[in-house]
C-alpha cells in the first residue's frame, strides 16, 4: 500500500519559515520524482517545486529562492524548505510521488500552511 504523508504545515507570520515533509512507503523511493503542490482557496492546484531521482530540481517562479525541495534516500522522504513565507504563500500543500518507470503518480492527503498575522 503506497502512502505519502505530509507534515510540517501550520500558522506562520509573514516572513517566517516552515519545514514541511513528506514520509513515504510502498514505493521504491530511488526511481519516484518528488514534487510539491499547493492549492489556496478558489484557485487552480499549482506545481511548487520537484526534485528528480538524480537530485534536479525545479520551481515555480513565485517561490524561486524562498523555497528549497530536497530528499533524503535514506528515510524515503522528501522535504520543502520555505522562507519568507507571504501571505500568499497560503495554501493546503501536497506532496506527489511520479514513477520515471511507468509516470504512474500519488499523492499525498495535503497540509495546511497559513500565513497570516
Amino acid at each position: 500500500q503506497v502512502q505519502l504523508v505530509e507534515s510540517g504545515g501550520g500558522l506562520v507570520q509573514p516572513g517566517g519559515s516552515l519545514r514541511l515533509s513528506c514520509a513515504t512507503s510502498g514505493i521504491i523511493f530511488s526511481i519516484h520524482t518528488m514534487g510539491w503542490y499547493r492549492q489556496a482557496p478558489g484557485k487552480e492546484r499549482e506545481l511548487v517545486a520537484r526534485i528528480s531521482p538524480g537530485g534536479s530540481t525545479n520551481y515555480a517562479d513565485s517561490v524561486k529562492v524562498r523555497y528549497t525541495i530536497s530528499r533524503d534516500t535514506v528515510k524515503n522522504t522528501a522535504y520543502l524548505q520555505m522562507y519568507s513565507l507571504k501571505p500568499e504563500d497560503t495554501a493546503v500543500y501536497y506532496c506527489t510521488a511520479q514513477s520515471v518507470r511507468d509516470f504512474t503518480e500519488y499523492w499525498g492527503q495535503g497540509t495546511q500552511v497559513t500565513v497570516s498575522t
